[in-house]
């Protein structure tokens, strides 16, 4: 059943226009009949999730549209794990503080260095990750607001807050859409002393901020704040119709006090074509190469970010089998983007035989063209192949890439769907390769639970659940252990990084030297007998590698040297060797 409040009512109107007959015949088949009683148990099952604000409420789907279950796979029982061999868990933290409760959400995830911020409803955790097996608690903040999506930079953390509140401080309460005198935005933290981190500055925007995505300014001076909302009312005062823009906020790091929106651009003007989508849910930046993936309600959308305070859209798409587009993952070499649809909000039961493999599922695009021409190609579909039980909320939600070399791998939460990684080198034939899940929360009720956000880091597969804590996970694979030789300092996956792309590949015995004159090149269980030279403006990258003779680069663009041996010294300034036992010398700095 849907009900919309003030703040939802076009967002029901999206959701309907964007999904075409076959949704609205699962909505009209849920609802009751003309002039018949209404269904207690569907009403209680989504109205319980209303609190929580979202869309959860709105866009939830009752157990009626839901209820005809044939497994082909055996369903996990409460709290029970099914998961492939090759993915494992490795420690988890359970939610605990103020953030215990059923209530209190966890949300998404921002990493630096060892540390893993973690986001929630009523705030936000910082985990020191150094050894993943045992991660350690190092502070928690309580500042009430959902969602509680937190970005990093430096000494900056950015908080999302996407409920009206009293005002900005974190002693606050939940207020009206309606007051002028109310509050939503961005909390901006001072994080240098991660046991204590500071609130130093708040930022209002229309209609709040659902998420955010952090584009750094082309000169490094400053940090770009796209903030994403939706939800516009004729009665709400900071949150309008209509609403088909995004606010951005420019954050001088020298001074972020002085943050300010400096600009509000309106992305889906007019009548036609994207009357319908009111803001955008979430947006994928990509800085390095001046592009951003928008998901927005009812479009899937390519941008030019060139001008960050003025993004020009360069491709726009639809389809009739998406009811919510949620979020987007580019492929590292920028080809490629994989969209989220959230049917049913993320509350509902849509990985069950009543919707099909089309339906709360990802979509796949191939970018084509060049400059201003570039265009979204559509290419295929995929959906976690399992089963769940009308009782498990399940729907494609938030992933990152995998740095693998020569591939496009994927890691993907599905809330209680569990935590999938897909292998969607070949878009149109797009490959699961492993699974991680928990069984039902409960056995007798609908509890909002499951991998909320599920992101690769340094080696480590990391996931927010809902209920469950913070999980931490070990891919053992051959097609991604490679991707160990990959670290990133600092990491919003809303703010997708770059890392080397192989030109080469090689995975057999090298007999002679090495010598690298051009691209990269990129060894994966290999062994040189020889020495290795890396001419200026090439690049090496060695994994789980035997090299036999010393290792040589000036002015290379990348060298890596991760999990191997040299038997041999190494030269190379700029390089990075980790993990490995060298005989020789190395010199690196």
């Amino acid at each position: 059943m849907f009900q919309a409040t003030p703040r939802g009512s076009r967002r029901l109107a999206v959701s309907l226009a964007a999904t075409g007959a076959l949704f609205l015949t699962t909505v009209v088949a849920a609802a009751p009949a003309s002039g018949a009683t209404e269904s207690t148990e569907n009403t209680d099952v989504c109205e319980s999730f209303r609190a929580a604000g979202d869309n959860f409420a709105e866009y939830c789907i009752g157990e009626e549209a839901a209820n005809d279950v044939a497994a082909t796979n055996t369903i996990p029982g409460v709290d029970e794990i099914a998961s492939t061999a090759n993915l494992r868990q490795i420690a988890n933290i359970p939610k605990f503080g103020g953030f215990a409760s059923e209530g209190a959400y966890d949300s998404d995830l921002a990493f630096q260095g060892n540390y893993v911020f973690a986001g929630n409803y009523e705030g936000f955790n910082v985990f020191d990750v150094s050894d993943p097996s045992a991660p350690q608690v190092v502070s928690q903040v309580v500042c009430s607001g959902s969602q509680g999506d937190p970005s990093v930079i430096g000494n900056l953390l950015f908080l999302a807050v996407d409920q009206p509140r009293t005002n900005d401080s974190c002693s606050s309460s939940v207020s009206s859409a309606t007051q002028e005198s109310s509050w939503e935005g961005v909390r901006i933290f001072d994080i240098s002393d991660k046991a204590n981190p500071r609130y130093i500055k708040s930022v209002r925007t229309d209609c709040g901020s659902h998420t955010q995505t952090l584009v750094p300014s082309k000169d490094g001076k400053s940090v770009y704040v796209y903030v994403q909302s939706y939800g516009p009312s004729a009665s709400a005062f900071y949150c309008k119709q209509p609403h088909d823009k995004i606010s951005i906020i420019k954050v001088p790091l020298d001074n972020p006090t002085s943050a300010a929106v400096v600009a509000t651009p309106v992305l889906f003007p007019g009548t036609t074509g994207a009357n319908s989508t009111t803001g955008c849910h979430d947006i994928t930046a990509y800085p390095e190469l001046d592009l951003a993936a928008g998901a927005c309600m009812g479009d899937g959308v390519l941008f030019d970010i060139s001008d960050r305070e003025n993004p020009v859209i360069l491709s726009q798409v639809r389809d009739t089998n998406f009811a919510f587009w949620h979020s987007a993952t580019f492929n590292n070499a920028g080809t490629k983007v994989l969209f989220t649809d959230e049917l049913g909000g993320g509350s509902s039961a849509i990985c069950t035989s009543s919707y099909r493999t089309n339906q709360g599922a990802d979509a796949i695009y191939d970018i084509v063209g060049s400059g201003a021409d570039r265009k979204l190609v559509f290419k295929s579909y995929f959906k976690i192949p399992r089963l769940n039980t009308t009782l498990e909320n399940c729907v494609a939600h938030n992933g990152s890439l995998i740095p693998a070399m020569g591939r496009d791998i994927m890691v993907q939460a599905w809330y209680q769907g569990g935590i999938s990684v897909i292998d969607f080198t070949d878009s149109a034939n797009p490959v699961e390769i492993a699974y991680w899940e928990r069984g039902p929360l409960s056995d007798t009720r609908r509890i909002l639970g499951g991998a909320w956000s599920t992101y690769y880091h340094n080696g480590y597969i990391y996931s927010n659940d809902i209920q469950k804590g913070l999980d931490v996970l070990k891919l053992d694979d051959p097609r991604t252990n490679n991707a160990r030789a990959i670290s990133f300092a600092e990491l919003n996956v809303q703010t997708q990084p770059s890392y080397p792309a192989c030109t080469t590949v090689l995975r057999n015995r090298q007999n002679g030297g090495l010598d690298i004159t051009s691209g990269i090149t990129c060894l994966d269980g290999v062994t040189v007998n020889g020495a290795t030279k890396v001419a200026p403006g090439a690049g090496l990258i060695a994994f789980n590698s035997t090299l036999n003779g010393s290792v040589t680069a000036t002015g290379a663009s990348v060298v890596s040297i991760v999990e191997s041996n040299v038997n041999g010294s190494v030269d190379a300034i700029g390089g990075t060797v980790r993990d490995s036992a060298v005989t020789g010398s190395v010199k690196t700095s």
